[in-house]
C-alpha cells in the first residue's frame, strides 16, 4: 500500500483520491485496484435491493392487475389509471424526492424513500377501495423514483471510479432479476392460490424483505463527497474511515482537503438548485442525461403494448373473452409464463452491459443499442405484409432484439450516465430530472398508446418508435459525454 506519515504529516486528499488508491509493488507497479471493502459491498447490496423492488413491483403489476380489474370491476379509465400509478409515481419521485438528497443527504433519503415503500406497500395489501389502489401504488412510485438517483448517488460515491461502471450497472440487473421474481411469484402465487384475492399475496411478498433493508440502510456511512460539498469535513473524515474500514487498517490517517468556497468570479458558491442544470456548463449534460432516456422508455413501454398478445399467442392458447374467473386466472398465468420468458433476456442484456460499459465506453455502446432496438423495430414491421407462417416469426424474432439490444445499451446506459455528468451539488437533481423526464415518456405511453393504436394501428406505431430509436443514437452521439473510468471529481 501508498505509505503515508505521521498524523501532524499528512497530505490532505480528495475523498474520491483515498477511494480510488490502488497498492503497489515494491518495483512501483501499481495494481488495477484495491479490493472492495465490506462496508461497499454492504451499500452495493442494500442499492441493488432498491432495484429488485423496482422489478418485482412493476412487474407484478402486470400479472396482478386482470384480477385487480374484476375484483374492482374497472372501466377502461380506471384500468389505465391503476396501470400508471406506479409510473407516475415515480416520475415525480425522482425529481421531488431524489433530488432532496442533495439538500439531506444521500443516506437520509435512502432511508426515507424505502420506508415509504414498505409503509404503502402495506396498505396496498389492505386496499378497499379503487381510490386506495390509486393512492397507494402512487406512494410505491414516489419512493421507487427517489431510488432512480439515490441508489445511483449512494453507489457511485462510495467506489473506485474504476469499477463505478460495472458496480452501478450490476445493481440495475436486479431490476431484471426483480421482474423475472414478479412475474415468478405472481405465477406461482395463482397456482397454488387461483382466486382474484391473490394480487394482494404476490404484492405482500415484498413487504417482509423491504422491511429489513430499511434496517441495514441505517447502518451505512453517509457520502462523503456530498458532506464535503456542504463543508462537513470531519463528518467526512468519519464516514471515509467507516468506508474503507479494513484489516488491517488502511489508511491508518485521513485527512480530507478543504475544498474551494469561492467560484471563478471570486463569489461564495452557493447550493446548487433545479436552474443550474439549465445553465450554459450543464445544459449539454442535462440534454444527454433527459433526452435518450425519454426515448427509451417511449419506445420500451410502447413495446410493453405489444409484448402480452404475441406471447400469449405464442405460448398457449387463452380465452379471448375470460368468461368466469377460471378463464381470466387461466389467461392470467400465460400471460406471467410469457413474461417471466422476456424478463431472462433483460439479464442476458444488461450483464451484457456490465461486462461492456468500462471496455466499450458509455456513449458507444448506447449508440450500438438504439441502433439495434431499430433493427429489431423494424424486424418486427415485416410482419405486417408477412405470410401467416412468418408473421409471428418476424414479430418474435423482432420483439427478442429489441429487448436484447434495449438492455445492452440505452435502458442500462441511460441511468448510469444520468448519475455520473452532473457536479456533486446537482447530481441528485439532475439524475432526478432525468429520471422523470424520462418516465414522461412512460406515462404518455401507457395512457395513450391504446387509443394511437386503435387510432393509427400497429404497423404506422411500430414503425414511429424504429424513428425514435434511431433519434436517441443521433442525440446521444451529439451530446456524448465519455464518462468510462473517470473520477467524479474530474468530471466536474
Amino acid at each position: 500500500m501508498s505509505k503515508v506519515g505521521a498524523p501532524d504529516t499528512v497530505e490532505a486528499r480528495t475523498v474520491q483520491d483515498y477511494i480510488d488508491e490502488t497498492p503497489y509493488w515494491a518495483d512501483g507497479t501499481v495494481a488495477p485496484s484495491s479490493p472492495m471493502t465490506a462496508m461497499q459491498w454492504r451499500i452495493w447490496f442494500l442499492a441493488s435491493a432498491g432495484k429488485f423492488f423496482e422489478g418485482l413491483v412493476v412487474f407484478m403489476t402486470g400479472v396482478a392487475l386482470p384480477l385487480i380489474v374484476r375484483e374492482f370491476n374497472l372501466g377502461a379509465f380506471e384500468k389505465g389509471a391503476v396501470s400508471a400509478a406506479s409510473l407516475f409515481g415515480i416520475l415525480v419521485g425522482a425529481s421531488v424526492l431524489g433530488g432532496l438528497a442533495d439538500h439531506y443527504g444521500r443516506k437520509r433519503m435512502f432511508i426515507v424513500e424505502m420506508i415509504l415503500f414498505a409503509v404503502c406497500l402495506i396498505f396496498l395489501v389492505l386496499s378497499t377501495s379503487y381510490t386506495m389502489l390509486v393512492i397507494f401504488l402512487f406512494g410505491v412510485g414516489l419512493a421507487l423514483g427517489c431510488d432512480y438517483p439515490t441508489a445511483h448517488m449512494i453507489i457511485s460515491e462510495s467506489i473506485p471510479s474504476v469499477d463505478r461502471g460495472r458496480l452501478v450497472l450490476s445493481a440495475f440487473a436486479f431490476q431484471a432479476v426483480g421482474a423475472l421474481f414478479g412475474t415468478a411469484i405472481g405465477y406461482l402465487i395463482l397456482y397454488k392460490n387461483p382466486e382474484l384475492a391473490a394480487w394482494r399475496w404476490m404484492y405482500g411478498t415484498a413487504i417482509i424483505p423491504a422491511v429489513l433493508v430499511v434496517i441495514g440502510r441505517f447502518f451505512i456511512p453517509d457520502s462523503g463527497h456530498w458532506l464535503v460539498s456542504k463543508g462537513r469535513i470531519e463528518e467526512a473524515e468519519d464516514a471515509l474511515r467507516r468506508l474503507l474500514h479494513r484489516e488491517p487498517k488502511y489508511p491508518t490517517h485521513i485527512k480530507i482537503a478543504v475544498p474551494e468556497t469561492k467560484d471563478s468570479n471570486g463569489d461564495d458558491i452557493k447550493a446548487g438548485s433545479y436552474s443550474d442544470l439549465f445553465k450554459p456548463k450543464n445544459i449539454k449534460a442535462t440534454i444527454l442525461a433527459s433526452v435518450p432516456w425519454f426515448i427509451q422508455d417511449l419506445s420500451t413501454y410502447g413495446i410493453g403494448i405489444f409484448t402480452p398478445t404475441i406471447l400469449g399467442s405464442v405460448l398457449g392458447a387463452k380465452a379471448i373473452h375470460a368468461r368466469n374467473v377460471a378463464d381470466l386466472i387461466q389467461n392470467d398465468m400465460i400471460a406471467a409464463k410469457g413474461a417471466a420468458f422476456i424478463d431472462v433476456l433483460l439479464i442476458v442484456g444488461v450483464l451484457c452491459a456490465v461486462g461492456l460499459a468500462d471496455k466499450v465506453g458509455r456513449i458507444k455502446l448506447q449508440v450500438f443499442g438504439f441502433i439495434g432496438c431499430a433493427a429489431g423495430l423494424f424486424l418486427a414491421t415485416l410482419s405486417m405484409g408477412a405470410s401467416p407462417e412468418m408473421k409471428m416469426a418476424y414479430l418474435f424474432s423482432g420483439f427478442m432484439l429489441f429487448s436484447f439490444m434495449t438492455n445492452v445499451g440505452p435502458n442500462a446506459i441511460t441511468y448510469l450516465i444520468a448519475g455520473e455528468v452532473f457536479p456533486t451539488k446537482i447530481r441528485g437533481k439532475g439524475a432526478g430530472f432525468a429520471a422523470s423526464f424520462a418516465k414522461i415518456g412512460a406515462v404518455a405511453t401507457a395512457f395513450f398508446f391504446p387509443f394511437l393504436l386503435k387510432d393509427f394501428g400497429t404497423e404506422a406505431i411500430l414503425y414511429f418508435l424504429v424513428v425514435c430509436s434511431l433519434l436517441g443514437a443521433v442525440v446521444t452521439w451529439f451530446f456524448r459525454i465519455e464518462t468510462s473510468g473517470m473520477n467524479l471529481e474530474d468530471l466536474e
